[in-house]
């Protein structure tokens, strides 16, 4: 799922409106408070992938 996450992602580049930082920051509010816990949880790990890159098995994970 990860790996498809980060390969899905786009950004559109036609929506585009001017607003106030008030406004935009009601409008995200609004947007996140209306999705899933799961999604939330997938929207971040693809901030944590875009960020840091995306690494299935950590090269200091041990194995018991």
């Amino acid at each position: 799922m990860a790996d498809t996450l980060l390969q899905q992602a786009r950004v559109d580049r036609t929506a585009f409106s001017v607003t106030t930082f008030e406004e935009a920051a009601k409008a995200n509010r609004e947007y996140w408070r209306s999705r899933t816990p799961d999604e939330r949880l997938a929207a971040l790990e693809l901030s944590r992938q875009i960020a840091y890159g995306y690494d299935r098995l950590p090269a200091d994970f041990q194995d018991f």
